[in-house]
């Protein structure tokens, strides 16, 4: 086995700059590396640590509030229930209820209805209580205002998976 380099010549006991300098590039470019694959990571668009404890389920259930929908940034990504998020399609997020959840929205400014499963979680805005897809919202004529006052009811309980 070859002895290691040392850092200094031997005669003239300068540092030698070439090895260090390709240490330093070598630990620079692995650096950019992790920090390229780190930003590259999935996320999802909530943080279990601000949701709230589940809802048993079991029972009739129902909560007014406030609706909310969203759609570009988020189409096409995962949603909690493994999902891709289709905005155009008929789904909804919330905080609590077990995913796979079939829930009654009613529009109580127009009495419109859509009845949506839960594949994901959210709003995370005070005060809203549900997140329709765009496709939803449309249903119940709620996309040019933004939000609706809303009453849920549900249909069917989910397995939470």
């Amino acid at each position: 086995m070859r002895k290691p380099r040392p850092l200094t010549h031997q005669r003239s006991g300068r540092i030698d700059s070439v090895g260090l300098t390709r240490n330093m590039i070598r630990w620079t470019a692995l650096l950019v590396i992790a920090a390229l694959l780190a930003g590259c990571t999935s996320m999802p668009r909530y943080r279990r640590d601000t949701l709230p404890p589940p809802v048993k389920p079991g029972g009739k259930y129902v909560e007014k509030g406030i609706a909310s929908y969203y759609a570009h940034k988020f189409h096409g990504r995962p949603t909690a229930s493994g999902e891709i998020f289709d905005m155009n399609g008929l789904s909804a997020a919330h905080k609590s209820l077990p995913l796979g959840t079939v829930v009654k929205v009613i529009n109580l400014d127009n009495n419109k209805t859509i009845t949506v499963p839960i594949n994901d979680r959210g709003p995370f805005v005070k005060g809203r209580i549900i997140d329709l897809s765009l496709g939803a919202a449309k249903v119940i004529d709620m996309v040019r205002v933004g939000t609706a006052k809303v009453r849920i009811e549900v249909v069917t309980w989910g397995s939470g998976k």
